[in-house]
């Protein structure tokens, strides 16, 4: 799964963010409503977790304006105001369910795969098929392809490459990739990145006339559309 994390609140943040992705998910974060709207509104997740009580554009507000918008992503809404009317407010501004905090963090990813299977079961499930130009990942059959040519991938240049996929046609930097991929919220100073992205390219772009994967000097890397 691909979830979004609108959450304020650091150390919750990243208690979400670091339970999600051990098991297996591909997590962004946002501090703040503007910028969680953003990611929303310019990114495909499966599931978004809004806190609802956030700097700016608060959480409700949010889910109203991507409603409002045609945006039917399902969203899970954390809060500390567990009354009955503030349930009702949160499904009413278009919630698929609302989480009280303090809360399970089993309960959250719990409920956090029902609301993703609802969707499946509705017929309007993600794909599980990532294209960029004729490069193409099968999140089922853990297969890429270039063309008629399978590519045999380690699972961390696997890894790799289905970050660069979800964000292609943008710049990703070493941050992004650490975070999101290794899980470090921290520059290790080592070559970690530069070795795999020197892999994941030889595997996916030699022998091809067309190259994909570049890097963008001082900045990060960029996977071609």
């Amino acid at each position: 799964m691909r979830i979004l994390v609108i959450e304020d609140d650091k150390d919750v943040a990243s208690f979400i963010r670091s339970g999600l992705m051990q098991a297996g998910c591909n997590v962004d974060n946002a501090a703040n409503g503007k910028d969680g709207l953003f990611l929303a509104t310019t990114e495909k997740y499966d599931a978004l977790v809004v806190d609802r009580m956030l700097p700016g554009v608060d959480g409700l507000t949010v889910i109203r304006t991507l409603r409002a918008s045609a945006n039917t992503t399902p969203v899970l809404i954390l809060s500390a105001l567990g009354e009955v009317d503030d349930r009702v407010k949160g499904l009413k501004a278009g919630g698929d369910d609302y989480l009280v905090k303090p809360f399970a963090f089993s309960e959250l990813l719990a409920r956090l795969e029902a609301l993703v299977r609802r969707v499946k079961s509705s017929g309007d499930s993600p794909s599980t098929v990532l294209r960029a130009a004729d490069l193409e990942m099968d999140l089922l059959r853990r297969e890429v392809r270039r063309g008629a040519q399978l590519i045999d991938l380690q699972p961390r240049e696997f890894q790799l490459l289905e970050f660069l996929l979800h964000h292609a046609g943008q710049v990703v930097t070493r941050t992004m990739l650490l975070e999101g991929v290794w899980d470090y919220h921290f520059d290790p100073q080592t070559n970690v990145i530069d070795v795999h992205i020197s892999r994941l390219r030889s595997k996916i772009d030699r022998g091809f006339e067309r190259q994909l994967l570049h890097t963008v000097r001082g900045v990060g890397y960029r996977l071609d559309t």
